[in-house]
């Protein structure tokens, strides 16, 4: 019983930091590998247990939605379902190595950009600007990625959209949460179908339950965080996973 209660733990850490932060998938996954699943089969396990405790997380801020620059909210969240379907039939019918190395760099890369795009906005005067089909275009591939492996894909999400539009990580966390949901929904149902996600009831169900119970907690917990705290939980949530996977390399 050690093993279930271990995924359980991780689970309720996994929805909390996606809640909050992203970076779920850092504890998710490593907890699955630790009891014996292998990585592929992990990380469809992972991404099927963590989407109840993202919709639950989305429920919490749909009230407090708002568009992201002069995308729409249903155009943005079409597109991540879409993004997040690519990447899941890539991660069935594609080796992970190549993109497993590098996504060291892919993290390395948001983390700059989530320290320093506002400085960089600054400086320029005022935000990057985007239009509708650039951020769409963002959001897709950022899709994909979340479908694939999904690490850190909420930091890349804010990241994009602090440099186009200045948009304050606080401000852009409600529609974070949703678009992380809508990506892993997708991801889920090809997982299900095409996947070896199910040959571990056990594990999946106690992630599950535990990933729903901190997604819904930590939701409620990042909404009372201030605009300076929950930026600073980003960038430790970033840089601490960008020198794990480093040091994993």
């Amino acid at each position: 019983m050690m093993e279930p209660l271990l995924v359980l733990l991780a689970g309720v850490a996994a929805g909390a930091l996606n809640a909050i932060g992203g970076g779920g998938t850092f504890v998710a996954l490593p907890a699955l590998v630790a009891v014996g699943l292998p990585p592929v089969v992990a990380n469809a396990v992972s991404r099927v247990a963590l989407v109840p405790g993202a919709v639950a997380s989305a429920w919490v801020y749909r009230r407090e939605l708002a568009p992201v620059g002069t995308a729409s909210t249903k155009a943005l969240t079409a597109i991540s379902v879409v993004g997040g379907a690519v990447g899941a039939g890539l991660l069935l019918v594609l080796p992970a190595a190549s993109f497993d190395a590098a996504v060291p760099w892919l993290l390395a890369f948001a983390t700059v950009v989530l320290a320093f795009g506002r400085h960089l906005s600054s400086a320029l005067g005022r935000p990057v600007g985007m239009s509708a089909r650039t951020v769409l275009i963002g959001q897709f591939f950022l899709g994909v990625y979340g479908g694939y492996f999904g690490g850190a894909v909420g930091i890349l999400m804010l990241a994009l959209w602090g440099i186009g539009f200045g948009l304050d990580a606080a401000a852009g966390n409600p529609m974070r949460v949703t678009q992380l949901a809508a990506m892993y929904l997708s991801a889920t149902v090809l997982f299900l179908l095409a996947s070896d996600a199910l040959t571990a009831p056990l594990l999946l169900t106690a992630m599950l339950v535990g990933a729903v119970a901190g997604g819904f907690a930590g939701a409620h917990l990042a909404r009372r965080l201030s605009a300076r705290l929950l930026r600073g939980v980003l960038l430790t949530t970033a840089v601490t996973t960008t020198v794990l996977y480093f040091l994993r390399g």
